[in-house]
């Protein structure tokens, strides 16, 4: 069974017993989170389809709060003597989806 949950704006993949890195969450490690808006499931085959949410509950824990890849952003205007680099480091939390349902 997996389901497509809205996690921050984002709509994200979700299956039971297994991770996933979602827009930085408030709360500590070992806290028990429940995400909501969840817009479609799967069980078996059988598609559930909400308008524009279905009423089911999605149940993780918080493993660990880390940061993405650095991305570098460069910005030069040629022959004007101007460069200019910055990086950033997006906030990501591992969530282990415990159950659907």
């Amino acid at each position: 069974m997996y389901a497509i949950v809205n996690i921050a704006g984002q709509q994200t993949k979700v299956e039971a017993n297994r991770f996933v890195y979602a827009q930085r969450l408030a709360g500590n490690v070992g806290d028990s989170v429940a995400l909501g808006n969840a817009l479609m499931t799967d069980d078996n085959g059988t598609l559930s389809i909400g308008t524009p949410e279905l009423n089911v509950a999605i149940k993780g824990t918080i493993m660990a709060h880390v940061q993405g890849d650095k991305v570098l952003v460069f910005k030069k205007k040629r022959r004007k003597g101007y460069k200019k680099l910055n990086g950033h480091r997006q906030q990501f939390t591992k969530v282990m989806i415990d159950s659907i349902g």
